[in-house]
């Protein structure tokens, strides 16, 4: 039996009845068990011990362990005891998918016990109607998001809606406790201990790095309950495997169409199998490269965020009734959806983390005595490595999953402003019940009155805009909201998932640039080329260039909703065009790959074409150390490259690449541009940096030192367009800029321009606004990256080892294939890297 521990040192372990038959049920939820000659998990029994004995829950166990009937059972047998009046559940799930699915599987035990249970969903696809009825005829067990909870809670029937509720089920606590969205939940969990004082909470969570974290979050709203810790031990191993590709691993790029054949084979051989892939570009470019191989007509599918809704039910309801032989799919199926009989998961690309392959893995084989089978596929030789890596942590069952962090003050913002909807708000109550919350449990008293106040007014620099006043305070010292309408804006514009915007490319007549400025205006008119990401373009500063519908282009302003470039004859674009994995290696996995190519003795694992290629960088250069960083510089084409490998992620290298590249021009050694990949960065200049460096003119400790972090930083994010569409999202959230209106919603460029026009204002007069305050934030910790960077260049602090060579490297041609590279797809695509890797590999080689 799994022990369960309090939240203090003290321990305590089931009682004894617990081993008899009822296993401490009431009959009918044992009947039920029996008559499927079932016996209950030990975890499963631990739940319901320690609500017996007045606590709320945390279960850590892996996908399959039935976490999903743990967290109900507790419910199920309440209500199997005694009839309850209202809401007696409160299930919250990070996808409207989980809900719906979880609730179909929840309805049929409810009904085949015989028990009067009303089960529900309310999600954003939930009729308007249903939910006017939810809120005054809840039934037993609700099925909902934190979205859903926030609109809820900004009712004045809340206090009545949830004065009956005893438990809140919170499912993948893991994927909601790291977002926005999980600040949002925990503000809303604070509100229902204030509501409900007897609320317990029973939260499943997959295996973390550090559960204890996560014990403290879900306590933090019911301080005076403690929460048991129970986890789910044994099971078996699961069978990891890296594809063994008889054709040649690529050096470079993500979409690892080299193994489609190799792919198709393996779906053949198997009954039903899911392919992960990082991005839903990855995932339309291998679904529709399987389906040109496939000739036996397989029943193969696609699953993504972008794809609608109704396609995706489709394709969920398919999979559960075992008519489709794979599914190509990205995050969104990451999470706890039952998908009925999987038998093999294929990551394809390297899965950036162990827990993110832990996750995945169990999505296969979903019972746990079984093992999860699952096969890696690597893109190219750099993931052949973190591959490795993820393998022998998974099997190790190390996790890498990030800790939840502070509180965001625009989500503060617009939950304070849902709770005045509620209610008359009294600022020292809604403080208290704050800092219950576990993300805000540092927040100051000050800081939250800076936050009530640009509710209120929208801050010094706003406050004379009538626009901006959305409460008033009365004479008993509460604050009410100024208008009806304002509650009416709140709800239409509730939640914290801001959607990255494209913006069109429009090609304009060139100017002449300084670095950081345009000069003359730019004219509005112009061919469009298309439309590109924006946080692609938000980064690029007037002059940089990049390759874009076949054209190199140069890029001049980002004005409302457009991005402007003019035509650039540069042989080589400054800042390429990229594709590939959203998310970040892990550290833990990079430190890994790190000591991997610092000990030869390990490379005995890996390919032969690997290990020659390692091999040949030993001979012509040096291997990166664990704790070192290797800085390489080669002329090539009549320029002059730097390239260095930290290995800490694309996030990280473009912010140190835009850094040192501003160094550089500071030192005059005249940079043109740079590239980042996952592991490496590389950078050309107009000056031999490699004798610069060797003379003592340019020193590698200056030029990597900490204080670039400083000053250089805060120039860079002044000049970078790159704040202001941060400062954009901060504003939706926070409430300032509404989304949507009633009757009708806004185009993306008519936020941008209201958001810009605020940033000015905020910029110029109220730098220390509380919602610029978010916005750094957030470009730190988000799009920059800075933390890590931090940890990195104190890792390398004078262990810098420089390499001056006459060529390029073996380990430097991935990145520098990188450079120039057009946004190709398919065999074309392919076929291009192929034939520069063999030409700089050939170099390399000194042939």
């Amino acid at each position: 039996m799994t022990k369960t521990t309090r939240n203090h040192s003290d321990s305590f372990q089931p009682s004894p009845d617990l081993f008899s038959q009822s296993w401490g049920m009431p009959a009918v939820v044992r009947d039920w068990f029996l008559a499927r000659h079932w016996t209950p998990r030990p975890h499963q029994l631990d739940m319901l011990e320690a609500d017996r004995a007045g606590k709320s829950a945390l279960l850590i166990a892996p996908t399959g362990a039935g976490k999903t009937l743990s967290g109900f059972l507790p419910s199920i047998c309440e209500l199997a005891n005694a009839p309850h009046e209202g809401l007696h559940t409160l299930y919250i799930s990070p996808l409207k998918a989980l809900a719906v699915d979880v609730a179909r599987n929840l309805v049929n035990p409810i009904e085949e016990m015989g028990l009067d249970v009303r089960v529900e969903t309310r999600t954003g696809d939930t009729p308007s109607s249903r939910r006017q009825r939810q809120r005054f005829d809840p039934p037993s067990i609700l099925m909902t998001t934190p979205e859903q909870l926030a609109l809820m809670l900004s009712h004045a029937e809340a206090p009545k809606l949830f004065g009956t509720l005893r438990r809140v089920v919170l499912d993948e606590l893991h994927a909601l406790a790291l977002s926005k969205r999980g600040d949002l939940l925990s503000l809303g969990l604070a509100r229902l201990g204030t509501l409900c004082p007897e609320l317990k909470v029973s939260a499943l969570s997959a295996t973390v790095a550090h559960p204890e974290i996560l014990r403290d979050w879900i306590a933090a709203p019911c301080p005076a309950r403690d929460v048991a810790m129970v986890s789910q031990t044994g099971g078996a191993s699961p069978e990891l495997s890296i594809l063994a590709s008889d054709d040649r691993v690529p050096w470079a790029g993500h979409s690892a169409q080299y193994a489609v054949p190799e792919l198709l084979d393996i779906i053949q051989q198997n009954g039903t199998s899911l392919l992960f892939v990082n991005t839903r570009s990855q995932a339309e470019m291998l679904f529709q490269s399987l389906w040109e191989l496939n000739e036996d007509s397989l029943p193969i599918a696609l699953h993504h965020g972008s794809l609608d809704v109704e396609q995706r039910r489709k394709v969920e309801a398919a999979m559960v009734a075992g008519k489709l032989r794979a599914v190509v799919c990205t995050s969104t199926l990451d999470l706890g959806i039952d998908w009925g009989d999987v038998d093999l998961v294929m990551q394809i690309g390297a899965p950036k983390g162990s827990s993110r392959l832990l996750q995945r893995i169990g999505r296969a084989n979903h019972r746990l005595d079984e093992p999860s089978r699952a096969i890696l596929v690597p893109a190219n030789r750099f993931e052949v490595l973190e591959c490795e890596a993820a393998v022998e942590a998974a099997e190790e069952g190390a996790q890498d999953s990030e800790d939840p962090q502070p509180g965001g003050l625009d989500v503060l913002a617009q939950h304070v402003l849902g709770m005045a909807c509620s209610a008359p708000l009294d600022a020292d109550a809604q403080f208290d019940e704050t800092i219950r919350a576990w993300p805000y449990r540092d927040l100051t008293r000050e800081l939250f009155d800076r936050v009530l106040e640009f509710v209120a007014t929208g801050g010094y620099a706003l406050k004379a805009y009538e626009r901006y006043a959305r409460l008033r305070k009365t004479a008993d010292g509460t604050w009410r909201i100024s208008h009806p309408k304002i509650a009416q804006q709140y709800r239409l514009n509730v939640g914290t998932i801001v959607e990255e915007p494209m913006l069109k490319v429009r090609l304009v007549r060139s100017k002449a640039h300084k670095r950081g400025a345009t000069t003359g205006p730019i004219g509005r008119g112009g061919r469009m080329l298309g439309e590109m990401e924006e946080y692609f373009l938000s980064q690029l500063m007037p002059g940089d260039t990049f390759l874009f519908g076949g054209e190199i282009v140069a890029f001049e302003a980002i004005r409302d909703n457009e991005a402007y470039v003019s035509r650039s004859y540069h042989n080589n674009p400054k800042i390429p065009s990229y594709m590939g994995g959203k998310f970040p290696l892990s550290t833990y996995l990079a430190e890994r790959v790190r000591g991997t190519l610092a000990d030869p003795t390990s490379w005995k694992k890996l390919p032969d074409q690997v290990r020659e290629w390692l091999s040949l960088q030993r001979d012509v250069s040096k291997l990166p150390g664990k704790e070192s960083l290797l800085v390489e510089t080669f002329p090539k084409a009549d320029k002059y490259f730097i390239v260095c490998y930290p290995f800490e992620g694309r996030l990280a290298h473009q912010t140190l690449g835009m850094l040192l590249t501003r160094r550089l021009e500071r030192d005059r050694a005249k940079p043109l541009g740079f590239v980042a990949s996952e592991y490496a960065l590389a950078i050309w200049c107009a000056l031999d940096v490699g004798q610069m460096f060797k003379s003592g003119r340019l020193s590698l400790d200056e030029l990597f030192s900490e204080d670039m972090l400083g000053d250089d930083l805060e120039d860079w994010l002044d000049e970078s367009s790159l704040m202001r569409r941060t400062f954009r999202n901060c504003a939706i959230i926070s409430g300032l800029i509404e989304r949507r209106h009633p009757g009708k919603e806004k185009t993306g460029r008519q936020m941008t321009m209201s958001s810009d026009l605020i940033y000015n204002v905020l910029y110029e007069h109220e730098p220390d606004h509380i919602l610029m305050q978010a916005t750094r934030r957030d470009a730190a910790r988000g799009l920059l990256d800075i933390e890590r960077l931090g940890h990195c260049l104190k890792r390398i602090k004078r262990h810098i080892i420089h390499q001056n060579l006459d060529r390029i490297s073996p380990l430097a041609v991935p990145v520098m294939l990188e450079i120039g590279k057009e946004p190709i797809f398919g065999e074309g695509r392919e076929s291009v890297l192929v034939e520069a890797a063999e030409e700089l590999m050939r170099e390399a080689a000194g042939e």
